[in-house]
């Protein structure tokens, strides 16, 4: 199985806190579904810092960045029954990488991971 993609993001989490004061950030950045699984965390900015590295580190796996056809909305994480984050795959997810790596069957990896002042994402596009 070949990797296709590489992408690693680190933020600091005061510079999300600051930027997330900004007047729609959240909901032009998260999607509803993880909008409405931070109300069950304690802590909301390592939350929101983690996904924001998390989706910057899947358009640095992509080879693309944030921008043209792909927006972070599009790029949505989810948590398994332990508590693992993943990428839900769509449609458009599905196209992006098609269109890039030219393959139909691929995996998604992604680690993220905070200490107290940042927070880090790391991403794996690998063909199947």
């Amino acid at each position: 199985m070949k990797i296709l993609g590489v992408g690693v993001d680190i933020v600091k989490n005061d510079r999300l806190k600051t930027i997330a004061r900004k007047k729609n950030f959240l909901l032009r950045t998260f999607t509803k579904n993880e909008i409405n699984f931070s109300t069950k965390k304690k802590t909301k900015i390592p939350f929101f810092a983690k996904r924001f590295a998390a989706k910057e580190s899947f358009s640095k796996s992509l080879g693309t960045g944030i921008r043209g056809d792909l927006n972070f909305k599009d790029i949505e994480i989810l948590n398994d029954k332990l508590g693992k984050p993943y990428f839900r795959k769509t449609k458009k997810i599905n196209n992006l990488i098609y269109k890039r790596f030219k393959v139909k069957k691929y995996n998604l990896y992604l680690s993220i991971s905070d200490e107290k002042d940042y927070s880090i994402a790391f991403t794996i596009i690998q063909k199947q």
